[in-house]
């Protein structure tokens, strides 16, 4: 049985995109005026036979009754509005990693003090969510018990909401126990990287509560997932896995409260990477918001070569707009101050542009 997917391509930005949108040339992705296409890429997909064609959003008459008819159910939800967003066009997710070991910064903030410092920092440099880990999921760490992971960040997040009431806690975590604890703080969003997979009592911990849960994708483990990682299609692969998770959580009484993170770095090589990166605004036609987390991660120093993890800001930041370029709305980083930059000029050169952009990648 063939299997049909819709990529909204050819961009277009600012007060050009608006024009066009109100001419009716173009279509709003996910409910933003300043950015809007008037392309599709159609794959299909029958076992492991995979093909795609590019055609205009006018010629969907030109498609068989089959297809067609997966093609506007895919448009509306590529259109529709993002409620997490809150009027937002996109938001930064700062990391705070309070553990001894994790790929970037670890033991840097494993203290209460420094920890509400770098948090205060972030914040004030336009971090809207702060994603908090008590353990490391880089490739090969360790597991920890659920109890030390938790005294490594119990007290920064009971204070959280008392220091910080406007901003998100996320809370970055494949335990119940924490998981249980942080929501009893009032934490907003849930950002398991094993997409509940871990800890089978997790289910019961968020089910019916009013959170935000990241469907990150991982292959494998921490301890396994860069062990020569396969896909048939990465691009659809990783949407399949998305479409079947969502599809678990429809029973709950806040499944619209979703969000997809195709997991860079969690069991893709690097050519899986640069995949995702390609044609990320696959995804959109899944009616979530999408999150992207290239900040320090290896694929940055596969390309550019001997570059510690703390070098590789440009790296991130390119990645990272080139995600914005396709209606990316949310980025998880280390370096908040300098992404913030980078976007704000980003923006700023594309809403002067008086022609159209192209996105357009076969």
């Amino acid at each position: 049985m063939t299997k049909y997917y819709t990529r909204a391509c050819n961009f277009y930005y600012g007060k050009f995109s608006k024009k066009l949108v109100k001419n009716k040339k173009t279509l709003p992705l996910a409910g933003n005026k300043e950015i809007s296409f008037d392309k599709l890429e159609i794959f299909s997909r029958d076992k492991n036979k995979i093909s795609s064609r590019i055609i205009d959003i006018k010629k969907l008459r030109s498609l068989s009754k089959k297809v067609k008819t997966k093609v506007v159910e895919d448009i509306k939800k590529i259109i529709t509005k993002r409620k997490f967003l809150n009027k937002k066009k996109n938001m930064l997710m700062g990391v705070l990693n309070m553990t001894p070991d994790s790929f970037s910064d670890g033991g840097e903030f494993n203290s209460n003090s420094k920890a509400l410092i770098q948090i205060t920092k972030m914040i004030e440099s336009g971090a809207n969510i702060i994603d908090i880990g008590g353990e490391s999921t880089r490739p090969g760490s360790k597991i920890i018990s659920p109890k030390i992971e938790w005294e490594r960040v119990s007290q920064v997040i009971k204070q959280f909401k008392k220091k910080f009431p406007k901003v998100l806690l996320s809370i970055d975590t494949r335990k119940s126990l924490v998981i249980k604890n942080a929501i009893n703080n009032k934490a907003d969003i849930i950002n398991d990287d094993s997409c509940f997979k871990f800890d089978k009592k997790i289910y019961k911990e968020i089910k019916d509560k009013n959170l935000w849960k990241v469907i990150h994708h991982m292959q494998g483990t921490p301890q396994t997932m860069q062990i020569n990682p396969k896909y048939n299609h990465v691009l659809l692969d990783i949407y399949d896995f998305f479409e079947k998770e969502i599809n678990k959580l429809k029973k709950d009484t806040y499944s619209n409260k979703i969000i997809l993170d195709p997991g860079i770095g969690f069991g893709k090589n690097l050519k899986h990477n640069l995949m995702i990166f390609n044609k990320i605004s696959i995804f959109h036609s899944l009616g979530f918001p999408v999150l992207i987390g290239p900040s320090r991660k290896r694929f940055i120093n596969q390309i550019s070569k001997n570059f510690d993890t703390k070098e590789r800001l440009g790296g991130t930041l390119s990645s990272i707009l080139f995600s914005l370029y396709q209606g990316v709305q949310i980025f998880r980083v280390h370096n908040v101050r300098e992404v913030k930059q980078g976007i704000l000029v980003f923006e700023n050169i594309l809403n002067k542009w008086k022609k159209n952009i192209l996105v357009q990648m076969e």
